[in-house]
């Protein structure tokens, strides 16, 4: 299905590595946002990493047109690999149209996942579409890269060549900080109890209704508590300080990959409630100030009590190692590498990320430019190339 792949050669001197991000959706916004973080730590690594974002997956016309754009696309910038950092349409499309590229794809959660059984027909039905996608498109990668352990199993095939690594955050960004100075800011009460949900653009499978229905249950004992909701709407600038006022974290999804979210909020040292979803125990095990809860409001309320009644912090800060975003992209570049100077693999033994991931230091090399579409991105910021 998929020609033999070509390589850079190993020999002489190294050059930065160049690296094309494929990502659903338009620049504008704050779609994907996670990819683009990864793309800035993996600037101080000194890749150069080029942009490129799908802005139709449905319309037969519209692809094709996003085709041949991709194409010049791939002739201006001339990646040694390409990374795909979703599955569905996204990833097949960059399997079809950089047949001989070495090709990274990373799956997230919904684009193996099946829909949640509430979901309505239509719904189910793109979503086995979508997941269908992702399958075919994994016979095409050279690395696959699943942000939880949950999520690998899901898939059907080249297990073999799928590493699991988080999302990630970034620990200079997600820190702790006083809760009454970010609240002075916000302009909320120090009176109020305030439990963070984040809806995004999926307000059913997030289970909107559950974290609702727990909170009305936990508030009569807590009077003056509240939900705050986040949507896809939030400003990124806004979350650290949010995650400093809250006082607790509160995820009831149906279905998850790996919840940035969850590791936004230990990096804060914000106390979670969630249920057993995507790599959420894993990553609250051992840590002061996170419940695991089954899906009945009763459970979920006696928790968020427990944890919300009398404010106090988690110690979740101490797991920075296992997910920060300068580690994820030290792990990252060791896979961009791989492909580039290939070494062999046995193909019955899966890739594992290395034990280096959760002792990284801050040491970084020499920056380089980080080309999106056209744009240069330079210090968060872009400018016209």
């Amino acid at each position: 299905m998929f020609p033999v792949k070509r390589t850079a050669s190993s020999g002489g001197a190294r050059r930065a590595l160049r690296v094309l991000f494929v990502i659903p959706g338009a620049f504008e916004g704050n779609s994907m946002i996670f990819a683009r973080r990864q793309a800035s730590s993996m600037r101080e690594l000194g890749v150069q990493v080029s942009f490129f974002h799908l802005r139709s997956r449905t319309s037969p016309v519209q692809m094709a047109r996003e085709w041949v754009r991709f194409r010049r696309c791939l002739r201006r910038t001339r990646p040694d690999v390409v990374h795909a950092h979703f599955g569905t349409a996204t990833a097949l499309f960059a399997a079809l149209a950089a047949p001989r590229r070495p090709l990274v794809i990373t799956y997230r959660g919904s684009d193996l996942n099946p829909a949640p059984r509430n979901a309505s027909l239509a719904e189910k039905a793109r979503s086995l579409a979508g997941r269908l996608f992702s399958q075919l498109a994994a016979l095409g990668a050279d690395r696959i890269v699943c942000v939880s352990r949950a999520l690998r199993q899901q898939l059907w095939w080249r297990r073999s060549i799928a590493v699991v690594l988080p999302s990630g955050v970034d620990a200079e960004v997600f820190r702790p900080e006083s809760r009454a100075d970010a609240r002075q800011r916000l302009g909320w009460s120090d009176a109020a109890r305030v439990i963070l949900f984040n809806a995004g653009h999926g307000a059913r499978v997030k289970r909107i209704d559950l974290a609702r229905a727990s909170t009305a249950l936990a508030s009569a004992a807590i009077p003056r508590l509240r939900l705050e909701v986040l949507d896809g709407r939030t400003p990124p600038d806004d979350i650290p300080a949010l995650m400093n006022a809250a006082d607790c974290l509160l995820l009831t999804s149906d279905a998850e990959g790996s919840p940035t979210v969850v590791q936004e909020a230990l990096a804060c040292n914000l106390p979670v409630v969630s249920v057993d979803v995507g790599d959420a125990a894993e990553r609250l095990r051992g840590v002061q100030g996170a419940r695991i809860v089954t899906r009945d409001p009763l459970d979920i309320a006696r928790a968020l009590v427990e944890l919300v009644a009398v404010p106090r912090r988690s110690d979740g800060r101490n797991k920075i190692g296992e997910f920060s975003t300068r580690g994820i992209a030290r792990e990252m570049h060791g896979i961009y590498r791989g492909l580039c100077e290939p070494w062999p693999i046995a193909p019955d033994r899966p890739l594992v990320a290395s034990r280096a991931l959760v002792a990284m230091g801050d040491t970084v090399v020499s920056a380089g430019p980080v080309v999106s579409a056209g744009k240069v991105v330079n210090a968060g910021k872009d400018q016209d190339v």
